[in-house]
């Protein structure tokens, strides 16, 4: 279960290689965004793969794993 904000991806060139349409989501709690961030050809809220690994990262550090 991701712990993000999903999004739905909806006609969004940049979905399949985002990390909040790929993930799995919780199907009861899961928190998506209203309208897809999507816009003028480009995605504040993109989280390629690199992304993910940063986020992975800076969670084992907050859990005191380093």
């Amino acid at each position: 279960m991701s712990d993000i904000t999903k999004c739905e991806g909806k006609d969004c060139p940049l979905k399949e290689n985002c990390f909040r349409f790929t993930s799995t989501g919780n199907p009861i709690y899961q928190s998506y965004f209203v309208d897809v961030p999507f816009k003028d050809n480009e995605c504040e809220m993109f989280w390629g793969k690199k992304s993910e690994s940063i986020f992975k990262q800076l969670k084992d550090i907050t859990n005191g794993k380093t």
